[in-house]
């Protein structure tokens, strides 16, 4: 646990920092430099160069940026949006809870992965088009959970207590039911992030994510897996250890949060 988070500590602050952490800035951002193709790891250059000659260690750093940014804006979305529909579902119950529940399920019958590359099709290639696919794609996973937690404390005697005493439904959703989810919204977010992190690589993989020269993870592995086989394995090895790394890394803290919050 300890460990994973100074890992991701350390993956946050490169990424907030990265114009700070190498001199290679420009490469980084997405500058070519022709004169280092394909260069090995050395000393001046750790991760070697890319098929652009641009620096990988300032690829990796700013694909940290993209990457983290997307699955921050995709899981904060999806929380938001699952909260409302989960917590609306779950509260009211009847007929608003039924017909919640199985719009969602239609969402659920396709993995996200697959619904995420659908969406993107249409929506075309790009980083916003990623966000809003994936974030389509997620929602519905938090609001079965919100609803799951609203209907196991809403028939509580503290809930009917505050109905009794003429508590507005509104005022009880907010700050009664809600609060027994902030625990496991936390924790799922938690490895939602790593996860939303391994389906954006697979979209900008195929294309579908952010675009050249925009430094991603998926990106960079798509660019340089034909490199791998002629020796220069660097190009698309460095960016595959950040992903695995990091998802890695956000799976243990989730975790951890989900073992402590249980109580074990």
């Amino acid at each position: 646990m300890m460990g994973a988070l100074v890992l991701l500590g350390a993956v946050v602050m490169a990424a907030l920092f990265a114009p700070l952490l190498t001199p290679y800035a420009a490469e980084g951002a997405g500058l070519p430099n022709m004169a280092h193709k394909l260069l090995p790891p050395s000393l001046e250059h750790p991760f070697g160069a890319d098929e652009m000659g641009r620096d990988l260690l300032a690829r990796v750093l700013y694909g940290a940026r993209t990457s983290l940014l997307l699955a921050a804006l995709v899981v904060g979305s999806s929380v938001a949006m699952g909260v409302l529909v989960g917590l609306a579902a779950g509260a009211a119950g009847g007929w608003l809870d039924e017909t919640a529940m199985r719009v969602t399920d239609i969402f659920l019958a396709f993995p996200p992965l697959l619904l995420a590359i659908l969406l993107v099709a249409v929506l075309g290639g790009g980083f916003s088009s990623a966000v809003l696919a994936l974030a389509i794609a997620w929602w519905p996973f938090y609001a079965v959970l919100v609803r799951g937690q609203v209907v196991s404390v809403r028939r509580l005697p503290f809930i009917e207590a505050a109905q009794a005493t003429g508590v507005s439904p509104l005022r009880i959703a907010w700050r009664h039911l809600l609060p027994n989810a902030l625990g496991p919204l936390l924790v799922q977010a938690t490895v939602d992030i790593g996860a939303v992190i391994l389906v954006a690589s697979g979209l900008s993989f195929i294309g579908l994510g952010p675009q050249p020269p925009t430094a991603d993870w998926g990106l960079m592995i798509a660019s340089g897996r034909q490199f791998v086989l002629s020796g220069s394995w660097w190009v698309a090895g460095f960016p595959g250890l950040a992903i695995l790394v990091t998802a890695l890394a956000f799976a243990v803290v989730g975790d951890a949060l989900r073992a402590a919050t249980h109580g074990g």
